[in-house]
């Protein structure tokens, strides 16, 4: 396992993290999801990412649990706040920034958060309330550096331009093959402020491993076919992604690895991207993931990669 430095911080992370969104404490079996952690740490994984809004507490619950045992310098912790955690509990407010993240801690079973981030914009609190809020968070020692995900360059801009707060050290888009939207303004300007990405979805919620064929059901175990994992990927099972995923396996072939590798090879390939986060189900395909940390492709073959994807590509 390779390791990259997060933005301004002295936080050293896996090239390979491992996330929690709809899988742990919700769509998997707890004993599959006790031996993915394990399995991530005999992989040198060392990122841990959650958030509290996922199974409404649920995944930082099980993370809290498993992770107990485990020395807390032995591991990176990041977590999120925006989203409703009940009727009247959302939003970056003051308020909701000091209360979440109490919460936060004790389901975690943890002193200190590593990274805080926001798991959106608050378009209905003022920046200056939710950064000087995330600053006290960081300065009474409940977190050590704060992130964002999905913000808008002009929002990110605007936090820096604040004076007297944290500076943001991390950014969390999604990326991938099939989703290249940060590479336009984000990216250049997070590298410009010293942040790094961490990025979610780089394997397309499975997509981009090539198990899902134009003209068959989704695999049974699949997350396509789960009730509670299956509601985000419509868009991305498609019938021309698919074929296009399909088209991708040769040249994955060619680059001496697996597609699920040769994807987040694509990823880490940028610079700024600090690490990339993978869910899991089951040990085996940690195995596979990590092993893409470190791997050398040319990069006329990611050219390769990047044409067949741009005819199902948004535009950027």
């Amino acid at each position: 396992m390779k390791y990259r430095k997060l933005g301004s911080s002295d936080l050293t992370v896996s090239e390979i993290s491992l996330g929690s969104w709809l899988t742990y404490g919700v769509g998997v079996e707890k004993d599959l999801a006790v031996r993915c952690v394990d399995r991530a740490f005999e992989l040198g994984i060392n990122f841990f990412d959650t958030a509290n809004v996922y199974g409404r507490g649920a995944a930082e619950s099980f993370l809290g649990e498993v992770l107990a045992k485990r020395p807390r310098d032995s591991y990176i912790l990041a977590t999120k706040v925006f989203f409703p955690m009940s009727d009247e509990d959302r939003g970056l407010s003051r308020p909701q920034i000091l209360k979440q993240i109490d919460a936060s801690l004790q389901r975690l079973r943890v002193d200190y958060i590593d990274l805080y981030q926001c798991h959106r914009y608050d378009s209905g609190t003022p920046l200056e309330e939710t950064m000087q809020a995330l600053s006290d968070v960081v300065r009474q020692g409940k977190a050590r550096y704060v992130g964002f995900s999905e913000w808008s360059p002009g929002q990110i801009a605007a936090a820096f331009g604040l004076p007297g707060v944290e500076r943001f050290v991390s950014s969390q888009p999604q990326y991938s093959l099939l989703w290249r939207q940060p590479e336009k303004k984000v990216i250049p300007l997070c590298r410009e402020k010293h942040v790094s990405q961490i990025v979610w979805s780089p394997l397309a919620q499975g997509v981009l491993t090539g198990k899902y064929l134009p003209d068959s059901p989704p695999p049974a175990d699949s997350r396509a076919s789960s009730e509670t994992m299956g509601h985000f990927i419509q868009r991305l099972t498609e019938r021309p992604v698919l074929e296009a995923v399909q088209k991708l396996k040769p040249v994955a072939r060619d680059a001496g690895c697996t597609l699920s590798q040769f994807a987040l090879a694509w990823v880490l390939r940028e610079p700024n991207v600090a690490s990339a986060i993978v869910g899991a189900s089951k040990p085996e395909q940690l195995d596979e993931n990590a092993a893409s940390s470190g791997i050398a492709v040319d990069p006329a073959l990611f050219a390769r990669a990047e044409a067949i994807a741009a005819a199902v590509t948004p535009a950027s």
